[in-house]
Order: structure tokens, then sequence, then C-alpha cells
């Protein structure tokens, strides 16, 4: 057995920071809730959560510097897993109710609401992993994730060679992206019982 994996979730004042932490525990992971710099760049993995609005968390994001310790990680090849509205600010811009809110602009395009008449999307959805992906290895098609959401990156205009997962509520969007060392995912991998329990062991186990 190899030394567990130390993983940081972001602490920016955004998320289901304790469920997140006791679902990467479960994993095998040590896991600390932090907002301390050291800690988050050198983790084996860094989280991002985030819950409620795009502008909000951006707002807490900057108090700590947290888009630059993204940044720095991923300019470094050190992994980072953005969750929900944690993968919506890895976009370059939110726009929530006419507001626009530059985001951490490590993937190209912009967040925009759902064009469905039932808003949010909020239950148990499947998806569509790629070929080859490293999150959703050992997962059935018909594995259900739980999602509570109304925005959400709905194109993609990032790396030709990124993995892209898809989801539909009315609308195609994207519910999990693997870029390089950048993954994310716009379900709550905390709430989605095994299947969220499989996607973060994979997470985890693909750290270096």
């Amino acid at each position: 057995m190899g030394l567990s994996k130390k993983v940081t979730i972001l602490d920016y004042g955004s998320g289901n920071l304790r469920s997140a932490q006791r679902a990467l525990e479960r994993t095998g992971a040590e896991v600390v809730v932090s907002a301390d710099a050291t800690a988050a760049l050198e983790a084996d993995g860094l989280v991002v959560p985030g819950v409620g609005a795009y502008e909000a968390c951006m707002a807490g994001l900057r108090e700590i510097g947290g888009e630059r310790l993204i940044a720095d990680r991923l300019a470094a090849g050190r992994p980072v897993l953005g969750v929900c509205v944690g993968m919506q600010i890895m976009f370059t811009e939110g726009v929530e109710f006419g507001v626009q809110t530059h985001g951490c602009a490590q993937w190209p395009g912009a967040v925009t609401r759902l064009d469905a008449p039932v808003i949010p999307h909020m239950g148990w959805n499947v998806v569509d992993a790629p070929e080859g992906s490293t999150l959703f290895k050992g997962l059935d098609a018909d594995t259900r994730f739980y999602f509570v959401h109304s925005y959400a990156a709905q194109t993609w205009t990032g790396a030709a060679d990124a993995k892209l997962t898809w989801a539909t509520h009315e609308v195609p969007f994207l519910a999990a992206v693997e870029n390089g060392a950048l993954s994310a995912t716009q379900f709550h991998p905390e709430k989605s019982g095994d299947a969220g329990a499989t996607l973060l062991r994979n997470w985890v186990d693909s750290l270096d």
C-alpha cells in the first residue's frame, strides 16, 4: 500500500464542504478543508466546490486569492477538480440575471441559463461519458448522478482532445470535462451515492 493521497478542499465560503470532505475521505484520501495557499498548492489534488450564484462564488474565490492558486496549480500540471459552480467558474464568464461575471478563464466560453421550462434542473440524471474517461471508469451508461443547477456550459470551444461528458435537461449541457490536470463535474459527486463515490475514487486514484 502506498501513502494516501493528500486532497485539499478549497474553503472560500461556498459549497457543501463537510459532505465533500466525508465523500473524499471514503476514498482513502487524507482530506483537509482550507483556504491556506500552501495547503492548496502542495496537496496532490485540489477540489474547488461551489453552490449558489456564479458572481458570489467568484467574489469569495478572489478574496482568498483562489483564482491565482488554481492557475498556479494548473500551470504546474497539478490536478484540480471543480464541482457544480466550481466547474462553472473555470469558464471565462458566467451570465446570470443579465450580469456578466468574469471567471477563472481556464476554459473559453460562457455559462448561461438552461432554456428549459422547469428550472432548476434538480434530481438524478444520466450522462453520456466518452471512451477513455478517467472519471467515469467502470460506470455503466445508465448510471445516474445528482444535479441541482439552473445554469451550465452548453458549448465547448476549448482543447480538441478534452474528454467531454454531456447530459440533457431539455437542452444538452456539459456534465463533466476532463482536460489535462483540470477536471470538473456539473453534478454533485458527494450527493450521488455509489456512483459519485466511484467517480471520486477514480479521480483520487489518478493523482500522482
